[in-house]
């Protein structure tokens, strides 16, 4: 996606989001390559990521609380300090992410891939990882923090 037309969707988003969905436009962004993409920051609460494609992304302490991220390719991508409060994120690649001090509070988890993903010092309080594919190694570093 060229940068020109993702500043015009993160714009009117920020619209919506200001004025409680009466001016601008959430933002849909599902099946979007955004691969490699800076969204450092950025405030996409409640937008819509599902299969984007987000490797090798740069969205280190973004909000994405109610994000649907479900089914999205976010593998190598830079989560950490992101807020990721009840997202979606049900089948998604979260291989080999950094989702270090990453807040996933109550998130959907459920069927991702967290191979090899960074998750020291991550929120999981109520996040559902039913199905999910955690490497032992993962689970024995989340058990010694508990």
């Amino acid at each position: 996606m060229k940068k020109s037309k993702l500043a015009k969707v993160l714009e009117n988003h920020k619209k919506w989001i200001e004025s409680d969905g009466i001016d601008g436009q959430r933002a849909d962004l599902s099946g979007a390559d955004l691969s490699g993409a800076d969204l450092s920051e950025a405030n996409l609460s409640g937008a819509d990521l599902s299969r984007a494609d987000l490797s090798r992304a740069n969205l280190s302490r973004a909000d994405l609380s109610k994000t649907n991220l479900s089914k999205a390719n976010l593998s190598k991508a830079d989560l950490s300090r992101a807020y990721l409060w009840k997202a979606n994120l049900s089948g998604a690649d979260l291989s080999r992410a950094d989702l270090w001090i990453a807040y996933l509070s109550e998130a959907n988890l459920s069927k991702t891939d967290l191979s090899g993903a960074i998750l020291w010092r991550s929120y999981l309080s109520g996040a559902d990882l039913s199905e999910a594919y955690i490497p032992e190694t993962i689970l024995e570093t989340i058990e010694k923090k508990d």
